[in-house]
């Protein structure tokens, strides 16, 4: 006999400010029988988005980046009913949502743990406590303590903020004066993002010259790490990061492989994620495995809709089954929630771009692009005449298309004829 797991667990999970790929956790809950809850600030750049308005049942309004006052919100939820999960939806609400499971007795990451996933000064600290390699690195607060970490570091190195998201200020320094440059822009950035602002701490550390790809996966309510998928990273020209497409699975070699999900398997119990969806991105240099970061919420710019064309496997129903409880193998869904095959053996988005332009009038290559089989989706970001910002972050994205593949060759080759294809003028 079967049970249909919406019948047998109902009750209520909120999500704290769903960003990006975090609005599928709403979805995913209502698949499972959860009523969902959101606690969003819902105005200016945290504005939920009206298509995600349908899969919300209750939404309390609430500066959540006010620990105080959500935390009264969330007590008062939990007394009024109840609460059999609360989950981030965006990493800048990890630790909070951490301290609230703590506080509400829900299954959440270990609050001494929950800093070093997000800072990623914390985050180094304790991988080298654990043995595993890291790039070198130092860390700085001002520009007068720039020279110092460079001296540690050596050039060339990498400069980025300690808990930004996105890219934002992550660059690439070659010498000194480069170095000072890079940070002087991040310390003058007023630029809020869901609310907030850079603070001017930094890590500055060891450049490592190879591919980089993220490890998508969960650990389960029982504290099983089950490794989802491998992305590889298609990033713009340095001395940024810009991520500018994204390739579900890597196409890596079976030794390469099971060098990374050993060396991610340690990484996850170092860092304490004990429950939960974890993204984590690495470099290879010489085909090792080398900690980029980790995050403890699933990948953003559609990574999660990748992995399940690709895999047949839903990150955001994994995510809130481990947060609530549930009993949810990686393979399948529950009966009477639809699991799906694997659409093709790889699935790609790749990210528009215009570069040197300020703005555009039109764009040619879009109506070639929607006709082809392989294309699921195209979408703009920004309407003609609108400002792009410079090519230094996510930011400068003016667009994306998701696609199939059935060979990693051809999923790059795609992406090259996008690029070749697409134009903006």
């Amino acid at each position: 006999m079967t049970t249909d797991l919406r019948d047998a667990r109902p009750g209520r999970v909120l999500v704290v400010e769903p960003v990006s790929s975090g609005t599928a956790l709403l979805s995913a809950a209502r698949d499972l029988g959860l009523q969902t809850v959101v606690a969003s600030f819902d105005a200016d750049d945290r504005r939920l988005p009206d298509r995600v308005r349908q899969d919300i049942d209750t939404l309390v309004t609430v500066d959540t980046n006010d620990e105080t006052a959500l935390t009264q919100a969330a007590i008062r939820l939990h007394e009024d009913g109840g609460l059999l999960g609360v989950l981030p939806g965006f990493e800048f609400y990890v630790p909070v949502v951490a301290r609230l499971a703590a506080r509400l007795g829900l299954a959440g990451v270990a609050e001494d743990s929950v800093e070093q996933v997000r800072d990623k000064t914390a985050m180094r600290q304790r991988i080298d406590a654990a043995g595993l390699r890291v790039p070198r690195w130092a860390p700085a607060s001002s520009a007068a303590e720039l020279d110092a970490a460079a001296d540690h570091v050596g050039f060339p190195c990498v400069l980025k903020p300690t808990d930004s998201a996105g890219s934002v200020h992550v660059s690439r320094a070659d010498t000194r004066a480069g170095l000072h440059r890079a940070y002087r822009l991040l310390a003058s950035d007023s630029r809020p993002d869901l609310g907030r602002r850079l603070d001017g701490r930094v890590l500055v550390e060891e450049y490592l010259d190879g591919p980089e790809v993220s490890v998508e996966g969960c650990v389960s309510a029982t504290g099983e790490v089950a490794i989802v998928a491998v992305t590889r990273k298609l990033l713009g020209p340095e001395p940024y990061f810009v991520e500018l497409g994204h390739i579900v699975q890597a196409g890596l070699s079976t030794t390469e492989r099971d060098a990374v999900e050993a060396y991610v398997t340690e990484v996850v119990a170092a860092l304490g994620v004990r429950v939960g969806p974890f993204h984590c991105e690495l470099r290879l240099p010489g085909g090792e495995p080398v900690l980029i970061e980790l995050g403890a919420r699933m990948g953003g710019d559609h990574i999660p809709d990748l992995v399940r064309l690709a895999t047949g496997i839903s990150l955001p129903h994994l995510a809130v089954a481990a947060h609530t409880g549930l009993p949810l193998d990686p393979a399948r869904l529950p009966t009477g929630v639809p699991a799906t095959a694997p659409r093709a053996k790889h699935a790609s988005i790749r990210f528009f771009t215009a570069p040197g332009r300020s703005s555009y009038r039109t764009v040619s290559g879009l109506a070639d692009l929607r006709a082809r089989p392989e294309v699921l989706d195209v979408e703009l970001y920004l309407a003609p005449g609108e400002p792009i910002p410079p090519a230094h972050d996510f930011r400068c994205r003016t667009g994306h298309a998701v696609y199939t593949a059935d060979s990693y060759a051809d999923a790059v080759e795609f992406g090259h004829l996008i690029d070749r294809g697409v134009s903006f003028e």
